[in-house]
């Protein structure tokens, strides 16, 4: 589904984001990126969907080069990934329903969803996907009227009516207090499972990471340190990936 061939960021500053990353990522895992801040998480993360550009290598999506794609073909490739950011990145002033609609934007012309003529098909898609993140009530509230709990829940939904194949969440509980953090994890998970979505997170905390991870991704300093199975991720595994023992350490805590 996702494939990273020598791929490396290196940004203007000399930076290397990412050091000739090498990895796959298959259909239907759940997968979670652990790391410091500044490890290269969301370097990794937003190059998928090229947020991010890659300075050497290659990224192929379903088998198809990202990386070369433009024009149609790069949008092609973008409307089946969904992505999911720390901050919501709704209208706040529009409701919850124009929000999750606008994941069908990438299906008609500009003019149409300017005028937001979205066709009946995808009303219900978009009500269907508020449903299922369990926040159908809240189609026709403003989305600056929901707790942050609601919002993520709507960007998840946003992702579900785009008919998205992969979602891409960065940080996406780090603004969020411990039992909704649960909750928003328990949706990105419940939905990784009943819909064979395709789902990379990056995280903080390693009690999440551990909780909810079919595969567990550690990355410092630009590089891959530790790909493999929660029961194969151990405390020194964490400790290598971090650089420090974790006991007793703030990166424990979370929602758990």
């Amino acid at each position: 589904m996702i494939e990273f061939k020598s791929v490396s960021k290196v940004y203007p500053n000399g930076t290397r984001g990412l050091n000739n990353v090498n990895l796959t990522i298959h259909k239907g895992e759940f997968v979670v990126i652990v790391g410091l801040s500044g490890a290269g998480k969301s370097t990794l993360l937003r190059s998928i969907n090229r947020l991010h550009e890659i300075t050497e290598g290659e990224i192929l999506i379903d088998g198809k080069s990202i990386t070369a794609a433009k024009g149609k073909e790069l949008r092609y490739i973008r409307r089946n990934i969904g992505m999911i950011f720390q901050n919501f990145n709704l209208v706040k002033r529009s409701t919850v329903l124009r929000n999750v609609l606008s994941g069908r934007v990438a299906y008609h012309s500009t003019l149409r969803t300017i005028l937001g003529l979205f066709p009946k098909e995808d009303m219900d898609l978009a009500m269907d996907a508020l449903e299922r993140v369990n926040i159908k009530e809240k189609a026709y509230s403003r989305a600056d009227e929901l707790s942050g709990g609601q919002q993520q829940r709507v960007s998840i939904a946003r992702a579900l009516a785009q008919g998205a194949k992969i979602i891409l969440a960065d940080e996406p509980v780090a603004s969020l207090d411990p039992l909704t953090t649960k909750q928003v994890m328990n949706d990105l998970k419940r939905i990784n499972q009943e819909l064979g979505i395709t789902t990379v997170v990056n995280l903080h905390f390693v009690d999440l990471a551990k909780a909810y991870a079919t595969r567990i991704i550690g990355i410092r300093a630009g590089n891959i340190v530790f790909d493999g199975p929660v029961s194969e991720a151990t405390d020194d595994v964490f400790a290598d990936i971090y650089g420090r023992n974790l006991k007793d350490d703030e990166l424990l805590g979370g929602a758990l």
